[in-house]
């Protein structure tokens, strides 16, 4: 099974053990049973736990795709990094638009990982495998920015653990359509869609995400923000942003193709401005500055001078 596979569960279905179910899908119902025991069944959206579950007419049975087996090693590529700060425990690169994190289908080379497997000359957490080491916390493919790796596995565990008692400060700058309130707090659940496994929305069964937000400048038909994260779900910037009316410029994931606005091509506006930790050997907190890509600066002057003079005029540098 190379793809995601779904379906609603038909009334003669109703009852019946999942397992049961979806066995036809698999060489026998033991493999079915394997699939579900590695995660790989959900239903709504949530993970399937036990065999004997029995869905309901019209829920909706979603079976993931085996992993790809991993490579036995990666092997280092000389791809140029910005360095925002480095020592022996922690590494803060501003990664840059374009830029996968770590290996996935698709992206075999060319990755985050793969250069700082050059750069750190094997100086990296490997607590993360093969395909992910030293890698704490991620940014979209598209999303540009500070992100943080680990040097080592102290320095890692560390990490991972400010990051879950939400000790870890992200500050984002986002260009999004419309005018929102001068500030605000979105407090809304995110998880995957249903039916569409490959895009996050705020649904009632999702996870608990909160973002906050306040504005830097308005312009006629878009505003820049700033936005920190409480929780750190997938795309949920993105997904909250969209969520209130207010999508991320260049998003055409989450937002709408035609918009009033400027026109973006290759990925959305959205840059992860600042990042504060917690150091893991020096005992003090850390504030790193990623500045944004020249496209950002650029179309931010071109509003500038549409708009004419504008007193609230926010600079990055």
């Amino acid at each position: 099974m190379s793809d995601i596979k779904q379906w609603q569960v038909q009334p003669e279905e109703a009852g019946k053990r999942v397992d049961v179910i979806i066995a036809p899908l698999f060489p026998s119902r033991q493999a079915a049973q394997a699939a579900i025991a590695a995660g790989r069944v959900q239903l709504n959206g949530r993970r399937v736990i036990k065999p004997s579950q029995k869905p309901a007419a019209g829920e909706v049975i979603t079976i993931m795709p085996a992993p790809a087996a991993a490579p036995a090693s990666l092997t280092a590529e000389p791809i140029a990094l910005d360095v925002v700060y480095e020592d022996e425990d922690v590494i803060v690169i501003n990664k840059p638009r374009g830029m996968v994190v770590h290996p996935a289908p698709g992206h075999s080379e060319g990755t985050l990982v793969h250069a700082l497997l050059h750069h750190c000359r094997g100086s990296l957490s490997g607590i993360g495998g093969v395909e992910r080491p030293g890698i704490v916390h991620r940014l979209d493919k598209d999303t540009s920015g500070a992100i943080m790796a680990a040097k080592n596995n102290q320095a890692h565990l560390f990490l991972a653990r400010q990051l879950k008692e939400r000790k870890i400060k992200r500050t984002y700058i986002a260009l999004v359509h419309g005018r929102p309130p001068a500030a605000g707090k979105i407090d809304a659940p995110i998880g995957r869609r249903p039916l569409e496994r490959k895009k996050m929305g705020v649904i009632p069964t999702g996870r608990p995400a909160v973002s906050y937000f306040r504005v830097l400048e308005y312009f006629s038909d878009c505003s820049l923000l700033e936005v920190e994260l409480d929780t750190g779900r997938t795309h949920q910037i993105r997904v909250h942003l969209a969520h209130i009316g207010y999508p991320v410029v260049g998003d055409n994931q989450y937002g709408r193709r035609r918009q009033a606005g400027p026109a973006v091509e290759d990925g959305q506006l959205l840059h992860a401005w600042r990042l504060s930790f917690p150091h893991p050997r020096l005992g003090i907190t850390m504030s790193c500055v990623a500045f944004p890509p020249p496209v950002f600066g650029e179309i931010l002057a071109d509003l500038r001078k549409k708009a004419g003079e504008n007193p609230a005029t926010f600079n990055f540098y």
